[in-house]
C-alpha cells in the first residue's frame, strides 16, 4: 500500500463521523492545542499527496476514535501485509513444530483448496463452543501456513475469513489487535474478488464490534462499506445492519437504532438461516434474537427485550451454554437500565460465574464491564 491507503482510511473514518474536512481540522487543532491543522492539510492526506507524521497520526487516532496502531498499520505495503501475518500470529504459539510447518508449506505446498474450505467450516462450528484461547492458537497456526499459499483469489478469501476469526479472539477494546486484524481481513477479502466474502468479512467485523460496544466509528465504517458493496440480501449484510443498529443504540440515537432494527428484521426474513445451525457463518432465528435482545436492552425497550430474550432461550441449542449466559447478562443490563444497578450487576456476575471458566469469552467479559459501567 501507499500513503493513499492511510488517506482512504482517514477519509472513511471522517465520513463515518459525518464530519467535513474542515471539522476534522478543527478537532485536530482542539486536541493538539495548536491551530496549525487546516482543511487543506486534511485534503492532502486523504488524496495521498502528503502522509501525516507521527505527531499528527497520534492526534488523528484520538479524534477519529481509533487506536494509533490502526493508522500506522494502514501505511504498510503489500509485502509488509503478507509477512506481518506471521509476525503477529506466531507470537502466542512459538514452537518448533509451528516454524517447521510454515517452512514445509513454503517448500512443498500446504493443504489444497478443498481442505482449507473444510477447515473453515469446522472453525465455523468450533467457534460457537470452544474458548477464545484455543481458537486463537489454532487459527494462528493456520495463518502461518496459509500465507505461503496466497496465490489465488479463493485462497485470499479463505485467509480473509481466518483473519476475521482471529480478530474475534481479541477484545474489541484492544483495538491495536482486534481492529487491525479486521482491517487486514477486509483487505484480504477484497483480493478474493468475491463480493459475498467482502460483505461477510465487513459485516462480521461490524456486528462483533457493535455487539461488544468497541471502536464504534470503525464498526460503523465496516457496516457502511459492507452495505455499499452490493444490495443483495445476505448474512454479511444482515450482520452489518445489526452492527450499525448497536452503534446507534450505544450513541443514544434510539430512532436510528429502531429504524435499523426493522431493516435487520426484513433482511433476516430474506437471508437468515433456515435451521438452528451452530456455525459462526449462520444467523438462525435464535441468534437473530440474541442480537435483538442486547440491542433492545441497550435501547431501554424492556418489554420487547424480554420477548427477544425468551424467544432466543426457547430456540437456543442446548449445546451452546455460552450464548445462554449472554442472554442472562442481557437481563442484568436491562435491570441496570431500569434503575436496579446493584441487582443487575449481581445478576450478570452470577450468570457469568455459573459458566465454566473455559467457556468464558472476551465478549462476555466486555459485556460485564458495560453492565458495571452503566
Amino acid at each position: 500500500m501507499t500513503s493513499t491507503s492511510i488517506g482512504c482510511l482517514i477519509r472513511d473514518l471522517r465520513v463515518a463521523l459525518s464530519w467535513s474536512q474542515g471539522r476534522l481540522a478543527d478537532e485536530l487543532c482542539r486536541v493538539s492545542g495548536h491551530s496549525t491543522a487546516t482543511r487543506e492539510d486534511v485534503s492532502r492526506w486523504e488524496r495521498g499527496k502528503r502522509t501525516p507524521g507521527p505527531y499528527w497520526l497520534a492526534h488523528l487516532a484520538t479524534v477519529l476514535e481509533v487506536p494509533l496502531h490502526v493508522l500506522e498499520d494502514a501505511k504498510m505495503d503489500r509485502r509488509t501485509f503478507v509477512t506481518s501475518l506471521a509476525a503477529t500470529a506466531v507470537a502466542p504459539v512459538v514452537t518448533a513444530d509451528l516454524i517447521r510447518e510454515g517452512f514445509d508449506a513454503a517448500l512443498h505446498g500446504g493443504p489444497d483448496t478443498e481442505a482449507w474450505l473444510d477447515r473453515l467450516a469446522r472453525y465455523g462450528a468450533d467457534y460457537m463452543t470452544a474458548g477464545a484461547a484455543q481458537i486463537q492458537q489454532r487459527v494462528a497456526h493456520d495463518l502461518v501456513v496459509i500465507q505461503q499459499q496466497l496465490e489465488s483469489p479463493v485462497m485470499w478469501g479463505v485467509a480473509a475469513k481466518l483473519m476475521t476469526l482471529f480478530a474475534k479472539t481479541f477484545p474489541g477494546a484492544d483495538g491495536a489487535k482486534a481492529v487491525t486484524w479486521y482491517r487486514r481481513a477486509a483487505i484480504a477479502a477484497d483480493r478474493s474478488e468475491d463480493n459475498e466474502t467482502r460483505v461477510w468479512v465487513r459485516g462480521r467485523a461490524a456486528i462483533a464490534l457493535g455487539y461488544e460496544g468497541a471502536a464504534l466509528p470503525v464498526a460503523d465504517l465496516f457496516a457502511e462499506q459492507a452495505t455499499q458493496i452490493e444490495d443483495k440480501p445476505s448474512i454479511g449484510r444482515l450482520n452489518a445492519v445489526m452492527g450499525k443498529a448497536h452503534v446507534a443504540a450505544l450513541r443514544g440515537d434510539d430512532n436510528r437504532a429502531t429504524e435499523l432494527l426493522y431493516e435487520g428484521k426484513r433482511l433476516f426474513d430474506r437471508a437468515g438461516s433456515d435451521d438452528v445451525a451452530s456455525s459462526d457463518y449462520a444467523v438462525p432465528f435464535w441468534r437473530m434474537n440474541v442480537f435483538m435482545s442486547l440491542l433492545l436492552a441497550r435501547h431501554g425497550a424492556e418489554r420487547n427485550a424480554i420477548v427477544a430474550r425468551e424467544t432466543a432461550m426457547e430456540y437456543l441449542p442446548a449445546t451452546l451454554p455460552r450464548f445462554r449466559t449472554h442472554l442472562e447478562m442481557h437481563h442484568g443490563l436491562m435491570m441496570v437500565r431500569s434503575g436496579d444497578r446493584k441487582g443487575g450487576v449481581a445478576y450478570a456476575e452470577e450468570a457469568l460465574n455459573a459458566l465454566p471458566p473455559e467457556k468464558h469469552s472476551l465478549t462476555l467479559r466486555m459485556l460485564l464491564g458495560e453492565i458495571r459501567d452503566s
